[in-house]
């Protein structure tokens, strides 16, 4: 590594909306009420698929891990983002934005795994219902998530790795709310050429592929409930599936804006593109995952059902 590495730079400026103080404002109050909703409703489901012995199963084991992975998520970036809106001079010291970027890749390539072995099992719940308690047994589901874990934190050592072994010897303004890995980019001083080729594979294998997996599972789906004979068993076959379709709507159609097309470090020069990608990211980062507990919630006699007897069972052990 030469002499203007990165050892040059040992911290970095968050520049996040510095030019709008009031937008910053309004913005710390509504992403920390987003951030306690997602810490709540996150916990409450984790909570009650742990709690009730009817959720049980392999749907609500992703769920939960899903849950967890949202919490962990916000966790790594919406305090950092809060404290760039109060404090006057935003930095963070190199190390630590190397753990943020790590954090939030491994989050999300993780999602990305999760949310294809979910359509997974919602594919062999409804097209092969009598094969269901074989071929998703505990030692699978555990095993598939497991796996979705470990393939992202892989990914995401190999992208971070990558990112901080890159000369940063100009400016160390990150025009972002945190240390996102393309924003980090912009920055250096030498060629990405093996970065921006390492993340078009990564995003081959955990959002191309998976997102193709996705998509056969749900046609096999489809398929199968458009051959029900009645109008309620198709009804009761697709809300079974509903919310998770809903939430890969949400988290595909936000994700593929910031990451589908990675691009050369010359071509980061637009202002208006800067803050149309830091509000994406933002939407990724916060409301993304306060909206999958309300959705899965929302559209799921279960879970419902769930988190109204564990409040009774609360209120009866309180009054005794």
């Amino acid at each position: 590594m030469n002499e203007t590495s990165h050892h040059t730079v040992k911290e970095f400026i968050l520049l996040s909306l510095s030019d709008y103080p009031k937008l910053e404002t309004i913005l710390f109050v509504l992403i920390l009420w987003m951030y306690l909703i997602i810490l709540l409703g996150n916990g409450v489901l984790i909570t009650v698929t742990i709690y009730d012995s009817h959720l049980h199963t392999p749907m609500y084991f992703f769920l939960s891990n899903l849950s967890f992975l949202d919490i962990c998520y916000t966790t790594s970036s919406v305090p950092l983002i809060l404290d760039s809106f109060l404090t006057p001079k935003k930095t963070i010291s190199f190390s630590s934005c190397a753990v943020q970027m790590f954090l939030s890749f491994a989050m999300g390539a993780t999602e990305c795994m999760l949310l294809s072995m979910m359509a997974f099992d919602r594919y062999v719940a409804i097209c092969n219902p009598l094969r269901y308690p074989v071929i998703m047994s505990k030692t699978t589901y555990v095993s598939m998530a497991a796996g979705s874990w470990t393939a992202g934190a892989i990914d995401s050592i190999i992208q971070t790795s990558l990112a901080v072994q890159l000369s940063f010897c100009g400016s160390n303004v990150i025009d972002h709310f945190v240390c996102e890995i393309l924003a980090v980019l912009k920055l250096a001083c030498g060629d990405i050429t093996i970065n921006v080729l390492s993340m078009m594979g990564s995003n081959l294998i955990f959002l191309v592929i998976p997102l193709i997996s996705i998509s056969i599972s749900y046609i096999f789906i489809l398929a199968t409930i458009l051959r029900i004979p009645s109008a309620e068993g198709r009804r009761k076959a697709f809300s079974t599936c509903s919310a998770h379709l809903t939430v890969v709507i949400i988290f595909y159609g936000t994700i593929f804006f910031m990451y589908a097309k990675p691009k050369a470090k010359d071509s980061f020069n637009s202002n208006k593109q800067d803050i149309v990608d830091k509000f994406i990211s933002l939407f990724y980062g916060v409301v993304t995952p306060m909206l999958n507990p309300i959705i899965y919630s929302l559209r799921n006699k279960d879970v419902k059902t769930a988190v109204k007897n564990m409040l009774s069972q609360k209120c009866f052990t309180e009054k005794m």
